[in-house]
């Protein structure tokens, strides 16, 4: 079971679009920062192959500029 936080940074005029993507994903947790063009993004899935999928679904999103992991946990 995957729980990873990233921080996401995204183009300006394209962060309400960003949000609502981010927003259709199951298994994520959306946390705007309230003073920096960045957002945190916590996931929690069931296996490895899903947050691989995950994964591959944030990078595909337009308006992201750049993705950080910055922690993760795998309760095996």
């Amino acid at each position: 079971m995957p729980i990873k936080s990233y921080i996401l940074h995204f183009e300006e005029e394209q962060k309400e679009k960003l949000f609502q993507e981010l927003h259709k994903l199951s298994n994520c947790e959306v946390i705007p920062a309230q003073n920096k063009n960045v957002t945190v993004l916590v996931t929690d899935t069931q296996s490895e192959e899903l947050d691989n999928e995950l994964y591959n679904k944030l990078l595909e999103i337009n308006g992201l500029k750049h993705l950080s992991l910055v922690s993760g946990f795998d309760a095996k």
